[in-house]
């Protein structure tokens, strides 16, 4: 067999630490603003999606912003009807009592219809932003759950947490408020500008005067609020990295009193965030304060030059009147601008973030014609595979080749960073080797679907994950509909039944956290347990026995030997007591195969496995005879 010398780990290599924003999408300027639009424009795609919804959200918003155009002039008409009446003007007092009625009415119509389609506006845009926020959320947990392993490896849980809630909530409030603003905006302008300026043109150019210093001040705005909102949801997944770690890794914290550390690094975290959230603010207020002075400043003249026009005749009270209450108009979207554009920046760095993760293809993915996997035999086979991660040149596997069958039990044993636990995790495919191949039956596994895949492949790590649910969810995990029977033999196999017995409450008794409330041996038990109910044609133990005492190891072994009798069984151990009875064992160093046989044989031979012998069980035996 060939075999070249390399470099390895024995894990996924970790790469130095970096700081959560390192872990971000690069963000050029020039790219940037096209990848924000671009996600602002599939935003309103999605929110067009809802053929019912949406077009009632914008109908009813122009409704709303037409009634409320019109309010001013109905306004302006029952002023210069009071003001005939009281001044006793040309028209009859009836006539003008009648006419100021039926503004009033106009009014006071123009203003609940306003209001009931504001209403209706603000109901069926939340709705789609709701709508939205839960598609979302369930898309991008789908995509999570067929992402690579290779690129878990490289980006933190925390930062994905930070896109599946923050950025989400970002998109919605977006869909909600901002989209339903920008059109009320439009219709309030351009309505405005076309109905009031058509009325009188140099009073119409005086209330809109400060709309184009407030469109290039929002202009600024969003540029530097794009800025901030970047950092500040990168600062937000440090911050949330950091809880996750501290949660998780809780005991060692209280063991090591480390709790004042972790304080200052959670405070400094979140005083970095702060001071960006802070800056955001000042960024956001400053610029809604100057926009109003300019806002101001044009009511001034409106009121100024107004005021010479009703004193030269040229206006009315009540015309004056229309176009004053139309300035109080404006003021509502003028000060929502703020609020509007920090949506935008928001929704668009968010948009970029969270469609990063939905647009990315799985590396390990079915092949187009990928067919289900058919186990005739179930023999595993090995040709001179090789693999690196990505990144590292250096194999950490190289040339491997091994075959195993049916009722047959293959070894793996070696140094720590030998490659054994990457041989695990090639044969369900959690990676793909990057030379040589893998078959089951003579089919190549990147040939055949994953599903089917990884239902004949049963994989037993050491670090074993349980969830805060009963012990008899979690060992019926891939089998949710499991007989309470097949549940218990599956236990009664891995030597964890009796111990079930014995709780308050048995197989409906709680896990804590990660199986916290449960020992490493017996977490590990469950782990086999959980495996052993899905009956696998391959089995894999990736030194899933290194927390179960030896006693306990060789129960659980002669309790399985009915259940893998038939099946091709693979026992990845640093501990030789677990795997001298295999039909084969292989040795790996450097991620190569350098000494394999049985376990008389490689004794008999004198090397790397002789001399682990004599480390781990020579001296035991020296002592017994």
């Amino acid at each position: 067999m060939n075999n070249t010398d390399t470099t390895v780990a024995e894990e996924p290599p970790k790469k130095p630490q970096k700081s959560g924003m390192e872990y971000q999408i690069p963000m050029l300027e020039g790219a940037d603003r096209k990848l924000g639009a671009r996600a602002l424009w599939r935003m309103a795609q999605m929110a067009l999606q809802y053929k019912f919804r949406f077009p009632m959200a914008i109908i009813a918003v122009i409704a709303a912003g037409i009634f409320q155009l019109l309010i001013p002039r109905f306004l302006g008409e029952a002023v210069d009807h009071a003001t005939g009446l009281l001044g006793g003007g040309v028209a009859t007092e009836a006539e003008a009592k009648a006419a100021l009625i039926t503004a009033a009415a106009l009014l006071i119509s123009a203003s609940v219809l306003r209001g009931l389609f504001t209403m209706a506006h603000n109901y069926q845009g939340e709705a789609v932003g709701q709508c939205i926020g839960y598609r979302l959320k369930l898309a991008y947990f789908e995509k999570l759950q067929r992402l690579s392993f290779g690129y878990h490896d490289k980006i933190h849980s925390g930062d994905l947490m930070t896109r599946g809630m923050l950025d989400i909530d970002g998109i919605r409030r977006f869909v909600e408020h901002g989209i339903i603003r920008v059109i009320l905006f439009v219709v309030l302008v351009g309505g405005g500008s076309w109905m009031y300026m058509s009325a009188d043109l140099t009073m119409g150019l005086l209330c809109l005067s400060f709309v184009p210093f407030a469109v290039w001040r929002a202009s600024v705005y969003r540029l530097n609020l794009r800025r901030l909102w970047r950092e500040l949801q990168e600062r937000m997944s440090i911050l949330t990295r950091i809880m996750e770690e501290n949660l998780g890794g809780i005991r060692v914290v209280r063991s090591f009193m480390a709790q004042k550390f972790e304080m200052g690094k959670f405070e400094k975290a979140s005083q970095e965030a702060l001071d960006l959230a802070m800056e955001r603010v000042q960024v956001r207020y400053s610029n809604t304060s100057i926009t109003t002075f300019s806002y101001f400043i044009a009511m001034g003249l409106v009121l100024w030059v107004g005021g010479l026009k009703v004193i030269d005749g040229t206006l009315t009270v009540g015309e004056l009147t229309t176009f004053l209450a139309f300035m109080t108009i404006l003021q509502m979207p003028i000060r929502q601008i703020g609020m509007i554009i920090n949506g935008v920046a928001r929704a668009s760095v968010a948009g970029v973030r969270l469609f990063d993760i939905l647009d990315r293809e799985p590396e390990i993915k079915d092949a187009p014609d990928a067919k289900a996997l058919k186990i005739t035999k179930g023999v595993l086979k090995f040709e001179n595979v090789s693999f690196a991660y990505e990144g590292f040149k250096d194999a950490t596997v190289s040339d491997i080749s091994f075959e195993v069958g049916p009722g047959q039990t293959l070894g793996v044993v070696g140094p720590p960073g030998s490659g054994k636990s990457t041989v695990a995790h090639l044969i369900p495919r959690f990676y793909d080797v990057t030379d040589g191949s893998i078959t089951i039956d003579g089919q190549d596994i990147r040939e055949v679907t994953l599903d089917s895949l990884r239902d004949a492949v049963g994989v037993v790590q050491q670090d074993t994950f349980l969830f805060t649910t009963e012990i008899g969810n979690n060992v019926a995990y891939g089998e949710p509909d499991a007989e309470p029977e097949i549940i218990r033999g599956a236990t009664d196999s891995a030597q964890l039944h009796n111990y079930i017995e014995t709780l308050p409450e048995g197989y409906d008794t709680l896990v804590g956290e990660r199986g916290v409330s449960l020992s490493g041996g017996q977490r590990q038990r469950l782990s086999i347990a959980r495996s052993v109910l899905l009956t696998p044609s391959i089995m894999v133990f990736d030194d899933s026995t290194a927390a179960i005492d030896a006693a306990t190891e060789q129960r659980i072994r002669a309790a399985l030997r009915d259940v893998t009798k038939e099946r091709a069984v693979i026992i990845i151990s640093h501990r030789l007591s677990s795997l001298m009875h295999a039909d084969e064992i292989v040795f790996l160093e450097g991620g190569r195969i350098v000494e394999r046989g049985t376990h008389d044989e490689l004794v008999q031979l004198g090397g790397r496995y002789r001399a682990l012998y004599d480390l781990q069980l020579g001296s035991a035996a020296v002592a017994a005879e």
